[in-house]
């Protein structure tokens, strides 16, 4: 199964991305995922379930311990593994 995962952390800052944005956006860079789109009030990453599941649980770990205190995704099915 292929995941779609979209998130964004909080709170914002319009100014320079906070520690904690940082962090979220080097998990999923840094989880081989397939796909990686990361933007200024969110991002998304794709990939393989288990690569998927496994980078948003780091996600969630490493961002609220940089100083999130929302973290809002969605995880969309998109497809059967190697399709």
């Amino acid at each position: 199964m292929r995941l779609r995962v979209e998130f964004t952390t909080e709170p914002f800052d319009l100014e320079q991305a906070p520690p904690h944005a940082v962090v979220a956006r080097e998990v999923v860079q840094g989880a081989g995922l397939d796909s990686v789109d990361v933007g200024p009030f969110g991002n998304t990453a794709e990939g393989g379930a288990d690569a998927v599941l496994a980078a948003v649980g780091e996600l969630l770990r490493r961002s609220l311990g940089a100083g999130a205190t929302r973290v809002s995704l969605q995880v969309n099915v998109v497809g059967e593994a190697g399709a």
